[in-house]
C-alpha cells in the first residue's frame, strides 16, 4: 500500500489537493493508496504521542504507516523547510519499524519560485537517516496558486507531464 502524506495541518491546503491528485493518478495505475492528512493528527501530539507514549487516535495512524510499503510525501514550504508538524509526525512514528527500508517519493510546493527546494533537501536527509529509499526524481511545484484551477486540477501541461513521469517511475520503483 502507498501512503500519501499531506504534509501540513493547515485547513483547506493546496497540499491536500495535490495529494488527492496523486491518489487519483496512482489509483488509475491500479495502485492501492491512502491519504493521511496531518490535519488528522492528535491536536496535542507533542504531549500524547512522543517519547514512547501512544494515544488511541495515533494507534490508527501508526497502523497506516506500518502497513505502507511506499510513501508519497507532499510538503509545502514553511520558512525555507518542511512544516514542523511533518517532522513531529515522523518523530512520533515507531522507530525504526515505520520507515526503515521503505520507498519514498517527494514533492515540494510553495507560493514562491522554488517549490520548496530546500525543504525537500531537508526531507531527503531525514529519509536517508531513516534508511528509506528515495526516488531520485523529485517534483517541485513553485507558484502553486498558478498551477491549480478552481476545480483543483493542474492546468499546465508541463507540470502534468512531470507528475505523470514521477508516478510512472514510482510505480516501478
Amino acid at each position: 500500500m502507498i501512503l500519501i502524506i499531506s504534509g501540513t495541518n493547515r485547513p483547506k491546503s493546496k497540499t491536500l489537493k495535490v495529494a488527492q491528485h496523486y491518489q487519483e493518478q496512482l489509483q488509475k495505475k491500479g495502485e492501492h493508496c491512502e491519504i493521511l492528512s496531518l490535519t488528522d493528527l492528535p491536536k496535542d501530539i507533542i504531549v500524547s504521542d512522543l517519547y514512547g507514549q501512544r494515544s488511541d487516535l495515533f494507534k490508527g495512524i501508526q497502523q497506516l504507516v506500518s502497513d505502507a510499503d511506499k510513501f508519497v510525501f507532499i510538503t509545502p514550504e514553511y520558512n525555507g523547510s518542511i512544516p514542523g508538524v511533518l517532522k513531529i509526525f515522523i518523530d512520533a512514528c515507531a522507530f525504526p519499524a515505520s520507515f526503515f527500508h521503505k520507498k519514498a517519493a517527494l514533492i515540494g510546493l510553495s507560493s514562491g519560485r522554488y517549490g520548496n527546494l530546500r525543504g525537500i533537501d531537508h526531507l531527503t536527509g531525514i529519509c536517508n537517516y531513516l534508511r528509506m529509499y528515495v526516488l531520485p526524481l523529485k517534483i517541485f511545484l513553485p507558484h502553486i496558486q498558478n498551477e491549480i484551477n478552481e476545480e483543483h486540477s493542474f492546468i499546465h501541461e508541463e507540470t502534468i507531464n512531470a507528475i505523470h513521469e514521477q508516478i510512472e517511475e514510482f510505480v516501478r520503483f
